[in-house]
């Protein structure tokens, strides 16, 4: 039996909207606390909420302090989440229960946001990557969890593509067998996260906010469950070469490798790494493709219905 609004603890700026039927973004906390360091994760995240109320719609920025899913977070809840960084527990489908139950402190990963945003009734959500099917997972089965949430529940996810660490084909393979419609903004290819293209196709090259919400509203409307992931490039002037990028991350998936890293560390371990090898142009990228996601997840959410 679902009880679930005794955990939930949503802002009065993010209940008003949703009563009144303005657009909401939601945000994940990930990116905070294991996204990059202190004071620029902080600052980073301010931004993308004013990003998203210049675009007309308001933020909602969802973590789990002590025990509560809290949905719509305060400037001093955000910086005490940058602060405490990798001391904040990265919180995936399997682990809510038990960091609920205890009362703990959790940044929500892509899956946990999607999850707390369908409890709250937000419909679009706005990151920088999904998870997806890691290299090698036809070994390891790892696959990120990000996927099987996708699949189920009804969020719309803009992101830069799944995260150029990832196997991008056995990603989109998956999607595909999941019934997730994954449309380009503005291309046909499927954005690498750091690149604007890679070499895979996508089924759709969707031109406007508005089509892309009148098709999220029809995937609903017509009971069919599950999330849409919308990929929308990374700005051209911020994008890296995908020649260097794809050299670094070889460099930093085998590091991985020798270091037993895998499952949940191995996504922030890799970027970190990336981040090194290229001198910090990696996280600068990262930084402008969430701006970006940001403002089209706001366009998309004035125009759902």
């Amino acid at each position: 039996m679902k009880n679930f609004m005794k955990y939930l603890e949503v802002s009065k700026e993010v209940k008003e909207a949703l009563e009144n039927n303005k657009p909401v973004v939601a945000l994940e906390s990930t990116i905070i606390s294991h996204g990059m360091p202190f004071p620029q994760n902080y600052e980073t995240a301010l931004k993308v909420e004013k990003v998203i109320r210049e675009a007309g719609a308001i933020p909602a920025t969802i973590a789990i302090l002590n025990g509560k899913l809290k949905v719509g977070l305060s400037p001093e809840e955000i910086e005490f989440l940058g602060k405490e960084g990798s001391k904040i527990i990265k919180v995936s489908r399997r682990d809510l229960p038990y960091i609920v139950a205890n009362k703990l402190n959790g940044a929500t990963t892509v899956a946990t946001t999607m999850i707390i945003s369908e409890m709250a009734g937000i419909k679009v959500f706005a990151t920088g990557g999904i998870g997806g099917v890691h290299r090698g997972a036809e070994t390891t089965m790892d696959i990120s969890a990000d996927l099987e949430e996708l699949s189920n529940t009804n969020v719309a996810v803009i992101c830069a593509g799944a995260k150029s660490i990832l196997d991008l084909g056995l990603t989109l393979e998956y999607l595909e067998t999941h019934g997730v419609p994954v449309l380009g903004y503005q291309t046909k290819k499927l954005p690498a996260f750091f690149t604007r293209e890679s070499e895979f196709d996508l089924d759709y090259k969707i031109d406007s906010p508005k089509e892309l919400a009148d098709i999220i509203t029809a995937k609903w409307e017509m009971g069919l469950n599950g999330g849409v992931v919308i990929a929308n490039p990374i700005p051209v002037e911020y994008s890296m070469d995908y020649n260097e990028i794809s050299k670094s991350i070889e460099e930093a998936v085998k590091e991985a490798e020798a270091n037993g890293i895998k499952g949940k560390e191995s996504t922030p371990f890799l970027l970190a790494k990336i981040k090194e090898i290229t001198k910090g142009k990696s996280l600068e990228a990262n930084i402008q493709l969430v701006y970006n996601n940001a403002k089209l997840a706001s366009e998309i959410a004035g125009n759902m219905k």
